[in-house]
């Protein structure tokens, strides 16, 4: 099951929280999302756990609690839902 982990401090590294989530079990991976630009962290990540009876007692219990100085938001992950491109306008050939 694939978990979504938010209002992340932007110090927590992927180490903790697979620390956080292997107390409930495996974690097949951990990862936290950062901005393309500044490489600093987004303040959300996701954990990956193979067994949903794990993830789920780890969503049940992380859920609402501190990590690092910050409540953290955890759920179960949605699909990523798939955006309309954006029309444009031609590209101009160049001289």
């Amino acid at each position: 099951m694939n978990i979504y982990i938010g209002n992340l401090a932007y110090t927590v590294s992927e180490d903790d929280l697979r620390d956080a989530f292997s107390e409930f079990g495996e974690v097949a991976n951990a990862s936290i999302i950062n901005d393309k630009f500044s490489g600093r962290s987004k303040g959300f990540g996701f954990v990956e756990m193979p067994k949903e009876s794990e993830a789920q007692e780890a969503i049940e219990s992380l859920n609402g609690k501190d990590l690092n100085g910050r409540t953290v938001t955890v759920n179960e992950a949605k699909p990523r839902e798939q955006r309309p491109r954006e029309e444009r306008a031609p590209r101009r050939d160049r001289y």
